[in-house]
């Protein structure tokens, strides 16, 4: 993946545009299921105004910045990571925006490719006077925004799958220990980690290993959004065997909460959580007799799911890995060795030849105290 700007960029286009692909990220698990977005408006080398979207998605980065810029916006150079949407939906057209602020320049990133805009909001601005550079750090603004324009090209959210492991690939003992494999830091960041995320997903066996809360617990990390109290946990649960004990039902009417079963689950089980404050989606039974993963994921994308993060345990790692669903690794390695007794971050799903497991591209190595978090992304290139 290039980072570097086209040669028609300045160094202080590239500036900029870095500053606005930071501000862009801060948006990211808050503003599903609008796209997260930075801008930054400049004029004679000094920055007037910065804007993100902001939590729900709305306002807008491009409204934020020109509030904050006021009548000096006019003649300004707007820095965006995404073409300025055209159509009115919950808010009017941003292009709408810039040129009633009397924007002189605005530089993209990247083109929208929601199909009510791709391109037309750029056309709208050169229409009206004003310059129009696209492209600048393009590959870096399609990152922040991978999972967005996965939903509307494939209609399902980005999968990143977290797993924190052993040095041999095991999540527990023979004996079913776990806790703690990771360090506090490696917690830490996990918990930060999931705070960027739209959602956290586990099946319904770690629910009952675990019972797990999967909040993102960091003072500051997830904002008071009225209705969307940080991400939404997510439990895969063919049989609906989740205790209605568990702290994730217990507090579902704190913290979304979502059961993705079968079809044709027990009704009286089903009225039981959702009387408890969950959301239970049907989806048709797949071939282990569990939610048909890819249904599942199309399902939670039609509710504006962009990314989620899935953090257990095996049998779902493999259902994902198995269906090609897995678009990202975030992987923790601790520095231990359990031993092939220990249980496997990911159930067999099926390999026997080499060409056949799941290739992914390494991008990035952090120190997490004594661990390491290795991220990963999906390996697109064909097979040699």
């Amino acid at each position: 993946m290039s980072d570097k700007p086209a040669a028609r960029f300045s160094a202080e286009d590239e500036a900029h545009m870095r500053a606005a692909l930071a501000l862009a990220r801060r948006g990211l698990g808050h503003v599903w299921p609008n796209p997260a977005v930075g801008c930054v408006l400049v004029k004679k080398g000094r920055v007037l105004g910065r804007g993100w979207t902001q939590p729900g998605g709305r306002p807008h980065a491009e409204t934020e910045a020109l509030r904050r810029a006021g009548e000096a916006a006019r003649g300004a150079t707007a820095y965006v990571t995404l073409e300025p949407c055209c159509h009115w939906g919950k808010t009017p057209p941003c292009v709408d925006a810039f040129i009633a602020a009397g924007v002189a320049r605005v530089v993209v990133a990247l083109r929208d490719p929601d199909p009510r805009v791709n391109g037309q909001g750029l056309a709208r601005l050169a229409q009206n006077g004003i310059a129009v550079d696209e492209g600048l750090l393009a590959d870096l603004a399609a990152e922040v925004n991978a999972g967005f324009a996965l939903r509307i090209a494939e209609g399902r959210p980005l999968v990143t799958l977290k797993l924190a492991t052993s040095l041999d690939g095991r999540i527990a003992t023979h004996a079913g220990e776990s806790r703690w494999i990771t360090g506090e830091p490696a917690r830490r960041l996990g918990h930060a980690l999931r705070a960027r995320h739209d959602a956290v997903m586990v099946g319904s066996g770690t629910v009952l290993t675990d019972d797990p809360e999967l909040t993102a617990r960091i003072p500051g990390t997830v904002p008071p959004i009225e209705g969307r109290p940080g991400p939404v946990r997510i439990i895969a649960d063919g049989r609906l065997r989740t205790p209605l004990t568990s702290r994730l039902v217990a507090t579902a009417r704190q913290h979304p909460t979502w059961l993705v079963t079968i079809e044709g689950a027990d009704a009286t089980r089903r009225r039981a959580f959702e009387e408890c404050g969950c959301e239970v989606l049907a989806v048709p039974r797949g071939e282990d007799g569990m939610p048909d993963l890819p249904a599942a994921l199309r399902a939670l994308g039609q509710r504006g799911l962009t990314r989620i993060m899935v953090e257990g345990g095996s049998h779902l790692a493999a259902g994902l890995l198995r269906a090609d669903l897995a678009d990202r690794l975030a992987w923790f390695h601790a520095p231990l060795v359990i031993g092939g007794d220990g249980r496997p971050a990911a159930q067999a799903f099926g390999v026997e030849k080499l060409v056949q497991g799941r290739r992914f591209v390494r991008r990035a190595v952090q120190a997490a105290g004594a661990d390491l978090l290795v991220s990963y992304a999906r390996d697109r290139a064909p097979a040699a």
